[in-house]
């Protein structure tokens, strides 16, 4: 399965710039801010609970590869396709090495940081708009895909959306305004699974009640690290490059 394929089995879209969440006039400076962003999301470390974490984040890695290419970037631009023998895409390439290449001083801390900078922020909500309007209200789609977020954020996304309807900056989405209680209900069902399974982790790795959140989890698995590395990265290339086979074909299409 060729890049553009795994980008829209992985993230509903096969546009490389959607992906990203930015348009097809981003700048570099733009489009390797918004890689940073979205790879955080998905970094394996950073989303346990997801079990596509892995793929997806190396999916993410040949994406920017290619439209942090000039060459690569104007054919696909032009021509809508992505050549999947370049040595940029290489199956025998570490991914997560790459992206220590690219970001080789972020830690658990910084991601933490940048969390809490993020939420409440102008950047947030242009985001937030953004997605509401991508998948036109459908708010399963929106809580999955916003950087940062829970179930327990919902009530605040949900206000900054309904303050954009109200001000008519976007128009109204039945699947927003006219959302069941039944597909609430259903939604905040997965959430408390997913807690639960949270919890449960929790308890394997020894954490107390007190430390019920995904940052002290991320801490302590930090911690653990670090009796044999020297960063929080310093793994990925043991845990999360692994190598597959061979694709057939030269090039995918949009």
């Amino acid at each position: 399965m060729g890049l553009l394929e795994r980008c829209e089995e992985l993230f509903k879209s096969s546009n490389l710039y959607e992906v990203l969440g930015i348009n097809k006039e981003a700048s570099e400076k733009e489009i390797r801010r918004s890689y940073y962003k979205v790879s955080l999301k998905v970094h394996p470390d950073r989303a346990p609970e997801d079990p596509l974490a892995t793929e997806k984040f190396q999916v993410l890695g040949k994406l920017y590869a290619v439209l942090s290419d000039t060459e690569q970037r104007a054919v696909y631009d032009e021509q809508g396709v992505v050549d999947e023998e370049s040595d940029a895409l290489s199956e025998d390439r570490c991914w997560g090495d790459y992206w220590r290449l690219l970001f080789p001083k972020i830690t658990v801390q910084d991601i933490l940081e940048f969390e809490n900078k993020y939420k409440g922020s102008d950047e947030e909500r242009k985001d937030v708009i953004q997605l509401y309007v991508q998948h036109q209200g459908n708010m399963d789609v929106i809580i999955a895909s916003a950087m940062c977020c829970s179930q327990e954020d919902e009530p605040r996304l949900c206000g900054i959306i309904q303050a954009a309807i109200d001000s008519e900056e976007v128009q109204s989405f039945p699947a927003f305004t006219k959302e069941s209680d039944k597909k609430k209900k259903a939604r905040r069902k997965r959430a408390n699974k997913e807690r639960q399974e949270a919890e449960e982790m929790q308890k394997e790795m020894g954490l107390g009640d007190e430390d019920d959140s995904l940052v002290m989890m991320l801490k302590q698995k930090q911690k653990s690290r670090e009796q044999n590395f020297n960063s929080f990265l310093s793994d990925l290339e043991a845990k999360h490059c692994k190598k597959s086979g061979p694709q057939k074909g030269k090039k995918s299409k949009k």
